[in-house]
């Protein structure tokens, strides 16, 4: 453990608000009088990042002396948030600075408020990598997270005439506080040219790759505090540049904006995340981009374990690379381009480097999800790595057909190459045969890894497959989101739970003290009013605080079946309008964006947006139902919505989601779960008790029957008529008065079906009506809640790192 931090001396309120101002006056030329509620945020974190940096320094300093091995995390997103509070509260600063900032005249909710949220992710992928650099500098970790500093985030999400309209997401990139430039580190990385075939002075083959181009690598550092101040590690942000202003050759031809637009095109690698990829230049962008990380992340490598030894073949006992899915999975054959090209080693012995250093982890399980990249795209970009992966499957495959010659149907199916019209490479076996470790997110979901997704790659190394499931860390999710319940636990288990999330288990013993159920009653209540403002503020709704919010937030697909929801939303609504039902107040909130080009996914968005409109406009639904979709879901809308829910949709086809993480939260902050049997449900569902989860849907082995039956249309032709109405409606003109809008909604229902909305609708119907029933009884309700807090201590991200430190990197935590 690093125990010289704590020799860190901790500034006194008095200490902060000098600092304030001297940031102020000379970093931001400003006095305080004329400071902006901006210009504050920018002088207190720019003060906190000094405090950081001395722990920053410390921490290498400690590392260094201990020889640690040294975890590499790539990926190509990192979902941050806002960082402010977050790195206050890790330090133990959040007090002193909301009386300094107070004592300067300033109000600190509003300054924290000012802080944009970094755009550098998109959902589950890059918040799971959040929350686990903040376990890793918890821990103790020497660890560093590798990605890209985008400029534009995904898009800035609005809704306008009920669509989603796209705009830039400008997060300020280029003058953030919490980001540390060095420029005199900056990386060469060469790119296109080609290929001439030589020899060396021995006669052996060496490739000479020639006539490439060069994007420039500038590296950024956020500094990432671990809880308690301990430990600060880095995640480092790659920037790209041209290598000069422009090409002088081309400019003294007489072509100045060609020679502009290479420099522009250099830049454009780290503009956007994500760049639409329906087009060859988007895929040549994102590959780009891809390349980029792992190129710049591998010279950060080198040149780190340079200072350390000069013995190249003990690289695997100091460094660990963790491929966060199949984006940064290059990095294989990067690796093998350094140690074969530059260090000169033989393949075997590379190899046997890269294998032991590099693990993948997989998130996804469907099929036409995995990443494949064209090789005539890689012969453009990429011409030796393209060789390089070449000899990886031909020696790959020579030793798979030398070992089961009774089996040559493995040679196709484990091919590091798809064959068809257009050639394409299979990152994700790329990824498998270059890691001695692949693991899953959730039990469910390794499992299918082994035995649909690549079980021939099961069945050849059964020893490099195992199992992660997901966490969240709860610093983020329940110390910051959640003040309120943080007290409370600190109240009845001291400060300890904060780091070690197993001891929720003795708040099993409150469940049937009155005072402590209603303490939770209280909390969830007063979290459900300030997002009750927000919402009038935002929308100029009113909502019930004491209605039942149920509450789906997440990025919008088909298999995370949204639809479903809003198709049972309706029903509810036929109920009360033509039924005469009452039923017990109920608020359905919606939030999440979807990709630009995925058509369907935006007219579900519409479609929720139009019930929206019609039910909230009805007065026949007052006090009873109400529907919110809130536009623009990011962390920090999250860290107001998840606090505040009383019934989380957790509602995914099963068989689909690899884990999610939204569920954890939720339960952590006392929300009750309806959901499949699907990626971690199954997990929580096992620990905080079947009774306290809503349960419905058909498993994955009777959707994939369903499936092959072909019964899609049989199921809406027979089944119930509140599901009939309610499908029906999507083309009365109910919502909106064009009955066509939403009829290619209706279509999919209807006709094909496939992430199994009306096989579940009935199911999905009866558990609803059972959690509303529920609800009523509010004592037994909040009882439930706090058995649910109570027993999710294993779904830490305190708890997933250990696991991958002890099991997959060999780093003792």
């Amino acid at each position: 453990m690093n125990t010289e931090l704590t020799n860190v001396k901790m500034p006194s309120v008095e200490e902060i608000k000098k600092s304030v101002i001297s940031k102020l006056r000379y970093s931001l030329c400003l006095e305080v009088e004329s400071a902006t509620n901006v210009d504050i945020f920018n002088a207190l974190a720019l003060t906190l990042r000094d405090y950081q940096l001395d722990g920053f320094f410390n921490t290498r300093k400690s590392q260094k002396k201990a020889k640690s091995k040294r975890l590499y995390y790539l990926s190509m997103e990192f979902l941050i948030g806002q960082s402010l509070r977050n790195n206050l509260m890790n330090v133990g600063l959040l007090q002193q600075a909301r009386q300094a900032i107070s004592e300067l005249g300033f109000d600190f909710e509003r300054i924290t408020a000012e802080e944009p949220d970094a755009a550098l992710g998109n959902g589950g992928l890059g918040r799971l990598a959040a929350c686990f650099i903040d376990s890793m500098a918890t821990l103790d970790i020497a660890a560093s997270g590798h990605g890209i500093k985008y400029e534009y985030g995904l898009f800035k999400q609005a809704i306008q005439h009920n669509k989603q309209v796209e705009q830039p997401d400008d997060w300020h990139s280029t003058h953030s506080p919490w980001l540390i430039e060095h420029h005199s580190q900056l990386m060469l990385i060469p790119i296109g040219g080609r290929i001439e075939e030589s020899e060396d002075i021995e006669g052996n083959y060496n490739p000479m790759w020639m006539d490439w181009k060069v994007i420039v690598g500038i590296p950024h550092d956020y500094l990432v505090t671990g809880y308690g101040g301990k430990t600060v590690n880095t995640l480092r942000l790659y920037s790209a540049g041209a290598s000069d202003s422009f090409d002088v050759h081309i400019f003294n031809g007489g072509d100045y904006l060609r020679a502009v637009s290479q420099k522009i095109a250099s830049e454009n690698i780290s503009k956007i995340l994500y760049p639409a990829d329906e087009i060859h230049s988007g895929k040549e962008l994102r590959l780009t981009q891809e390349y980029f990380l792992v190129a710049c992340t591998l010279r950060d490598i080198f040149h780190d374990y340079a200072q350390l030894s000069s013995d190249i073949t003990a690289l695997p006992d100091f460094v660990a690379i963790q491929l966060n899915d199949t984006h940064p999975a290059l990095a294989i054959v990067e690796m093998m381009r350094i140690l074969v090209d530059e260090h000169r080693l033989d393949w075997d012995t590379a190899w046997a480097i890269t294998q032991k250093t590099c693990s993948f982890t997989n998130h996804t399980l469907m099929p036409e999800a995995l990443e494949t990249w064209s090789v005539s795209l890689f012969e453009k970009l990429l011409p030796r790595h393209l060789q390089i992966i070449c000899e990886i499957n031909q020696r790959f495959l020579s030793a798979v057909a030398e070992k089961w010659p009774d089996k040559p149907h493995l040679l196709a199916s484990l091919s590091l190459f798809e064959e068809g019209w257009e050639k394409k490479i299979r990152m994700a076996h790329l990824a498998i045969v270059g890691s001695h470790k692949v693991n899953g997110v959730a039990k469910l979901h390794s499992e299918l890894i082994t035995q649909t997704l690549v079980p021939d790659f099961y069945f050849i190394t059964p020893e490099k497959f195992t199992n992660q499931t997901n966490g969240v860390t709860p610093r983020r999710w329940i110390q910051q989101a959640n003040p309120g319940l943080a007290t409370f636990l600190t109240q009845q288990l001291g400060n300890g739970w904060v780091t070690d999330l197993d001891k929720l288990q003795k708040l099993k013993q409150l469940a049937k003290d009155s005072n402590a159920v209603e303490e939770i009653q209280s909390i969830k209540l007063k979290n459900k009013q300030a997002l009750c403002r927000q919402i009038a503020f935002q929308q100029g709704i009113q909502v019930d605080p004491l209605a039942m919010f149920d509450c789906q937030v997440k990025r919008i697909h088909e298999y995370k079946r949204q639809l479903l929801n809003i198709l049972h939303v309706i029903h509810l609504y036929l109920e009360i309008t033509e039924s005469g039902r009452s039923q017990t107040p109920k608020v359905h909130l919606f939030s999440g964006k979807a990709a630009p080009g995925y058509a369907m996914a935006k007219l579900i968005i519409q479609l929720i947006n139009e019930v929206a409109k019609t039910v909230n406009s009805d007065p026949r639904t007052k006090g009873q139902l109400s529907v919110l979709f809130l536009e623009d879901y990011k962390v920090s809308l999250a860290e107001h919505i998840i606090p505040a829910t009383d019934l989380s949709e957790q509602i995914s086809t099963a068989g689909t989601e690899a884990s999610g993480t939204s569920n954890m939260k939720f339960a952590m902050n006392g929300a009750l779960t309806i959901g499949t049997l699907d990626g971690a449900n199954i997990e929580i569902r096992d620990a905080v008790g079947a009774e306290n989860f809503y349960l419905f849907g058909a498993n994955a082995d009777e959707i994939n029957r369903h499936r092959q039956a072909g019964s899609h249309n049989r199921i809406y032709q027979n089944n119930d008529p509140a599901m009939h109405a309610a499908v029906e409606a999507l083309i009365s003109g109910r919502f909106n008065a064009d009955t066509s809008v939403f009829r290619p909604i209706y279509q999919m229902l209807t006709e094909y079906d496939h992430y199994c909305h009306l096989l579940d609708f009935e199911s999905y119907r009866i558990a609803q009506h059972q959690a509303q029933a529920d609800f009523a009884q509010q004592l037994q309700w909040h009882q439930r809640a706090l058995l649910n807090i109570a027993n999710m201590g294993s779904f830490s991200s305190d708890r997933t790192i250990k696991g991958y430190a002890t099991e997959i990197w060999g780093i003792g935590a």
